[in-house]
């Protein structure tokens, strides 16, 4: 019984109404977008992450951060 709709669930789901798709995207640029951008984006931020917290640990121990 429903296998009968899914071909036309399938369609309804594909696009909205009005939607005008433009050009694919080629290989290099999928990957620069969803690949690369993301591992880009992920060092830079774990970099600066790293550099500001580097500064923290040169300080010295704090009286809070040790036990006597």
């Amino acid at each position: 019984m429903i296998l009968h709709l899914l071909p036309t669930l399938l369609h309804l789901s594909a696009q909205e109404d009005g939607a005008m798709p433009g050009k694919a995207l080629t290989t290099l640029q999928w990957v620069s977008y969803f690949i690369l951008t993301p591992i880009a984006l992920f060092t830079v931020i774990t970099i600066v992450v790293i550099i500001s917290s580097a500064d923290r640990s040169k300080a010295g121990k704090s009286s809070l951060s040790t036990i006597d």
